[in-house]
């Protein structure tokens, strides 16, 4: 499979991963700050932040972004890279979900 149609299938399925707190995916959240396929596609490695350090969900959304993107036919293995910088605001949001959360 190209890289490129992958990568859509990286982004469609993060499109599938939520913070329990938040009625608005992760990815159109701004949570996800690189996906990059190695290897032909059999490695993801996913760079992302949390909503916040804290975040009381994060060993839930890290595990679900692993399950999924590993579901996805030739991906072999997806690694997280859990970063906080830059840290997380709302501008990162996509429209929609600003407009889903009030934020516009």
């Amino acid at each position: 499979m190209e890289t490129l149609q992958l990568e859509e299938q990286i982004v469609k399925m993060l499109r599938t991963v939520y913070d329990p707190e938040i009625p608005v995916n992760i990815y159109d959240l701004g949570l996800i700050y690189n996906v990059d396929v190695q290897e032909e596609g059999a490695k993801v490695v996913i760079t992302m932040t949390l909503t916040a350090p804290n975040c009381p969900a994060a060993d839930f959304i890290l595990q679900d972004v692993q399950i999924k993107v590993e579901s996805i036919k030739g991906v072999k293995r997806c690694d997280i890279e859990l970063t906080f910088d830059p840290p997380w605001d709302s501008s990162m949001m996509s429209e929609e979900a600003q407009l889903e959360l009030g934020f516009l």
